[in-house]
């Protein structure tokens, strides 16, 4: 996390800016760390996850929106460089990965109980993202 001075000169921890996710039934989240200038992926996916990180761990080319809808310029971004860079960069996740950002969802409860999109009902070990389907799941 960030350590930074108040105008009172006290410390605190700048928190990661997080967006929940999901890849087709898996959910998770993605993670930026503006300190660090990491984008960290956690997904219940290999695939999904590794789809992800491909796409925001290269620069991208894009176009970019100014004033109006029709005033658009060519950016080369890194994802990784900036928060603002970071949440451009996942208006495209969708279209090019599959997948989905989940703007609305809230990431705190995502992350509190990532299995409350899943039908399974066996336990997982520790720290493991659980996935839809499987056996004595309803999505068989």
């Amino acid at each position: 996390m960030d350590e930074r001075i108040d105008e009172k000169g006290k410390f605190w921890m700048a928190e990661p800016y997080s967006v929940a996710v999901s890849y087709g039934d898996d959910l998770g989240w993605i993670e930026y760390d503006e300190a660090a200038k990491k984008i960290t992926v956690t997904l219940g996916s290999d695939e999904g996850k590794k789809k992800a990180e491909d796409f925001l761990g290269k620069p991208l080319t894009l176009q970019v929106p100014h004033e109006t809808l029709m005033d658009f310029t060519e950016e080369t971004i890194e994802p990784w460089s900036s928060k603002e860079n970071f949440q451009l960069a996942l208006t495209r996740l969708w279209e090019n990965t599959d997948v989905h950002v989940d703007w609305s969802r809230p990431v705190d409860y995502v992350k509190a109980h990532p299995h409350y999109g899943c039908y399974e009902n066996k336990p997982l070990p520790l720290g493991e993202v659980p996935r839809r389907g499987g056996e004595g799941s309803l999505m068989q």
